[in-house]
């Protein structure tokens, strides 16, 4: 990527940022048109490719951005100190819900990302999500893994939470409801506490 992006004003750089996730939120990638996206972000198509070099080099930087965008939300004082690995899914779904409320393409962009297909962006978007998940494994350093029953795999939890909350976003925007984050919150606590139930040792529940 052009270094000369970074150089921006930041306000210039949001208005870009926005304007591809909004397009490649409501397009299969394919279909979005950089074109689009130049002209809401207000630039040329030329200084558009001048900043980022192709439409695939802008796409896995929305990504980046995103992930980082969300690690910086998750992170802070309160995290450090949770040591039940429950909570700390439910600290960071809390946490992306209210980015979600804020961002109204964050959703869309991210279940459109994660469900995409398209043969121009795999198999490195395949390796990125894995990367993704792979490195959630540093968020539960201080977490208590012993209260799991044994047999049970904390990563494939994290798989399957992950998954139901994108799918249950993903009905949301289906039906063109909005995100509600108190009611969505009730309904990822009691899955969890469905899989608490199953995965932590009796003394535990």
């Amino acid at each position: 990527m052009n270094e000369k992006f970074f150089a921006l004003p930041e306000e210039k750089q949001r208005r870009i940022v926005n304007a591809a996730m909004e397009v490649f939120a409501k397009n299969e990638y394919k279909r979005a048109s950089t074109d689009d996206i130049a002209a809401r972000a207000g630039i040329s198509k030329g200084l558009l490719f001048h900043y980022f070099g192709s439409k695939k080099e802008l796409y896995f930087y929305l990504y980046r951005y995103v992930e980082q965008m969300v690690a910086e939300q998750v992170t802070d004082k309160k995290f450090a100190e949770i040591t039940d690995f429950f909570e700390m899914m439910a600290h960071g779904a809390e946490k992306k819900l209210k980015l979600v409320a804020e961002s109204p393409y964050l959703m869309e962009f991210t279940v459109r990302l994660c469900s995409s297909r398209d043969e121009g962006l795999a198999p490195e978007l395949d390796a990125r999500l894995q990367q993704t998940l792979d490195s959630a494994a540093n968020y539960f350093k201080n977490i208590d893994f012993s209260r799991f029953r044994p047999g049970v795999d904390p990563m494939e939890l994290l798989r399957m939470l992950t998954w139901m909350t994108l799918g249950y976003l993903e009905e949301l925007r289906r039906r063109g409801l909005p995100v509600e984050v108190d009611q969505v919150m009730r309904d990822y606590q009691r899955w969890s506490e469905m899989f608490r139930s199953m995965a932590y040792k009796e003394e535990y529940l």
